[in-house]
């Protein structure tokens, strides 16, 4: 059983008014999620959504359940969504090996019992990024290859938001309980994402940036519509939004970020749009 793990508790928009700077980064910001050869895990109490990050650098790790689970094994009640940021590597499940490149995914669905995680060099280890949230079913096991992904673009360079959007993990594109998760990537010379800004009250989100270099960083805005937060990220940094909370971000330079969801239903397009300059 792993003992490297950190439980978020939810907190409401009364309390988050109230937060300091470093109060509101202690409870939403999540720092180093890599850590060689071992998987340091964030259990959120918004949807019971699970954000870890593992890079085998020297050895290959195992995916191990954690206390507040409850559970015999990881995915004894869970699915789990992974997607590599780093070189190439290998998730082995129960027996079976899938090979992932640089921004390839895989979803693991309830049941499987042994995932290793595992680099094809030390020296250009693989970054797997994982999401996991309950699954009331298993389904079955799918590489996401560059190959299969929905890809979208949105905005304009006008409204300084042009990107491209790739779905990962949908139920478009994988069978699927709750668990979503798909990458943006910011255009050159643009620089906000997910605008305008919205809500969706009956999911819960988590943003990972990467891509980030190393002298830039992201503003990430959070909060209700008419009383928001941001907090300022750096790379390879994830940041908890609750069900309540905009999700919105603008870098100094062009970023990417993996959005991984949970919650009611699993219509990407369920969601309260406000109208720009109505935020405050």
């Amino acid at each position: 059983m792993a003992n490297n793990f950190e439980v978020r508790y939810a907190a409401s928009p009364r309390e988050v008014k109230r937060m300091d700077t470093k109060e509101l980064r202690d409870e939403f910001l999540i720092q180093n999620i890599f850590k060689q050869d071992e998987i340091s895990y964030i259990y959120s109490h918004y949807d019971r959504f699970i954000t870890a990050g593992v890079s085998p650098v020297n050895q290959k790790v195992s995916l191990e359940t954690i206390d507040p689970l409850k559970a015999e094994y990881f995915l004894e009640r869970r699915e789990l969504g992974i997607i590599n940021i780093g070189g190439s590597g290998s998730v082995s499940v129960d027996g079976t090996q899938y090979d992932l490149d640089n921004k390839e995914g895989l979803y693991i669905g309830r049941g499987n019992k042994e995932v290793i995680f595992s680099s094809d060099s030390a020296s250009n280890p693989a970054k797997f990024y994982l999401n996991s949230t309950p699954a009331h079913k298993a389904y079955p096991n799918k590489k996401i290859g560059t190959e299969d992904l929905e890809v979208i673009e949105l905005g304009a360079p006008e409204t300084a938001n042009a990107r491209t959007l790739r779905k990962y993990i949908v139920n478009s594109v994988v069978d699927v309980c709750q668990l979503q998760m798909g990458m943006t990537t910011i255009k050159t010379g643009s620089s906000w994402n997910t605008m305008p800004a919205h809500v969706h009250d009956r999911r819960m989100e988590v943003y990972f940036y990467f891509e980030v270099p190393e002298d830039q960083a992201v503003c990430h805005f959070m909060g209700q519509t008419d009383e928001t937060r941001h907090i300022w990220m750096g790379n390879d940094e994830a940041v908890i939004s609750p069900p309540w909370s905009i999700h919105s971000g603008s870098g100094t330079s062009s970023y990417s970020f993996i959005w991984g969801m949970a919650g009611e239903n699993l219509d990407y397009g369920d969601m309260d749009v406000c109208p720009t300059n109505e935020l405050k």
